[in-house]
């Protein structure tokens, strides 16, 4: 097979995008364009993939790092002078190179593929890929002869009336013969109105010396969208998550309202998990089989296993066990495991804890820098109290353990085995296992105090 290389244009800024925010790195279904794009092309086995950096460069190459090499285009001077950046890490090699821009986030490997082997196949040393747009106003035309291959490239302002009628564009994406490619990049003129060097002026150098210059439509313009504004980006939001979501329904995913539900692109879902409306799945996201989420839920780069329940709560950076009962209105903070059977109802906080099989903790209660064994029973309105204002205490809650509700554990503090702390108890000693704690004051009754109350006060 022909060595194949890959360009990815990342150095502009995007000034209509209005943001400090460098436009390729916004993210579409959470994660940044750019690395949609990066994703993709790594699909295709390239030998070589180079990103082209300028404006937000460090964050670019933090985004790719590992992924791509990069090089840098100090002053943006055009797309043909960007791609020319290449040319100290390509330009000797032979072969096949891709150019794509990283503002397209829906572009898919397959489609690159095909525009890869169309391209080998012609033997051409230009393939561009096209669309058929239901309004080609504004973007080229693509002008075929008469044995279907690529006569020129017409820019809208520049096309005849009947030009002006042709709905197949180009999208900006190509396959060139990579030595033919900076060849012709040397002889690129910047004699336009704007000053630059345009990649697409190679297609008409190569062309003007009798090369051959194919074109390869895709079936979906939408695919091909380009993102320069808000608008266009909340577009391709738009598209992006209904191919998200109907993946995961075509895997065995109900998603009750898929116009309400918003997942992002790394998220793993198992099948007959049920997804209910309002609900957000974000990052690195693993949900195992048989569970339910939501409605409105929010939950991110957390590990659950099957069969579990997340009702109306929000979890972060957890691990949360199989047949677990979250919410409504629970709060799982990051760096916390949640055991298998364990439940943590309505309004309960868990943060940095870990809590073991069957624990329950059903309402009302604050869990932090705590340890909790297997089948502890924690009441309501009990509060793990770790912070003295300056530094975190860990609270350890042994198996078996019984903590009424109402409770305060001031850490750093050790609740036994199987022991049990009296409802309204403050804990500031550890407690032995087996052992019954309580810590509050004796109650005294004052018979006919109202009465004598209200005398004083006549």
């Amino acid at each position: 097979m022909t060595n194949r290389f890959a360009v990815i244009l990342a150095a502009g800024q995007g000034t209509r995008m209005k943001s400090k925010l460098y436009k390729v790195l916004h993210p579409v279904c959470g994660k940044p364009m750019v690395e949609h794009v990066a994703d993709q092309v790594l699909q295709l086995e390239t030998d070589k993939i180079v990103t082209v950096i300028g404006h937000g460069a460090e964050q670019v190459r933090s985004c790719l790092e590992g992924k791509t090499a990069f090089v840098l285009q100090e002053e943006q001077l055009g797309t043909g002078h960007a791609v020319l950046q290449a040319e100290p890490v390509l330009g000797n090699k032979d072969g096949t190179t891709l150019v794509v821009c990283g503002d397209t986030p829906l572009l898919q490997a397959e489609t690159l593929k095909a525009l890869f082997e169309e391209h080998e196949r012609k033997q051409a040393k230009v393939t561009i890929l096209t669309a058929t747009a239901p309004d080609p106003a504004g973007y080229g035309r693509i002008i075929r002869n008469a044995a279907g291959f690529v006569e020129k490239i017409v820019e809208h302002k520049d096309a005849s009336p009947e030009e002006q009628q042709v709905k197949e564009i180009n999208t900006g994406v190509y396959c060139f013969d990579n030595r033919a490619l900076f060849e012709a990049l040397k002889h690129v003129s910047n004699d336009n109105a704007q000053g630059e060097y345009y990649l697409p002026d190679v297609v008409g150098i190569l062309k003007s010396q009798g090369e051959t210059v194919v074109a390869y439509k895709t079936e979906s313009i939408e695919e091909t969208l380009g993102v320069n504004d808000r608008v266009q980006l909340s577009e391709a939001e738009r598209i992006m998550r209904k191919r998200i979501n109907e993946r995961h329904m075509r895997n065995g995913v109900t998603i009750l309202d898929p116009r309400q539900t918003y997942i992002e692109a790394d998220v793993e879902i198992g099948q007959d998990t049920v997804i209910y409306p309002g609900t957000k799945l974000s990052g690195k996201t693993v949900i195992g089989e048989d569970c339910k989420i939501g409605p409105n839920s929010d939950i991110t780069d957390c590990v659950i296993g099957n069969g579990t329940e997340v009702r109306q709560s929000v979890a972060e950076n957890s691990e949360i066990g199989a047949s677990v009962h979250v919410g409504p209105y629970a709060h799982i903070r990051p760096d916390s495991s949640i055991s298998d059977e364990a439940k943590i109802g309505n309004f309960v906080e868990v943060k940095k804890s870990t809590v073991g099989k069957g624990s329950k903790a059903s309402h009302l209660t604050y869990i932090g820098d705590a340890e909790v064994g297997a089948g502890v029973n924690i009441g309501c309105g009990t509060i793990t109290v770790n912070y003295d204002g300056k530094h975190k205490f860990k609270t350890v809650i042994e198996d078996g353990a019984f903590v009424g509700c109402n409770s305060n554990l001031i850490a750093p503090v050790t609740v036994g085995e199987n022991a049990y702390i009296a409802a309204g108890s403050t804990i500031t000693d550890d407690v032995p296992g087996e052992a019954l704690s309580i810590a509050r004051a004796r109650q005294v009754n004052k018979e006919n105090y109202v009465q004598k109350l209200k005398h004083k006060q006549q």
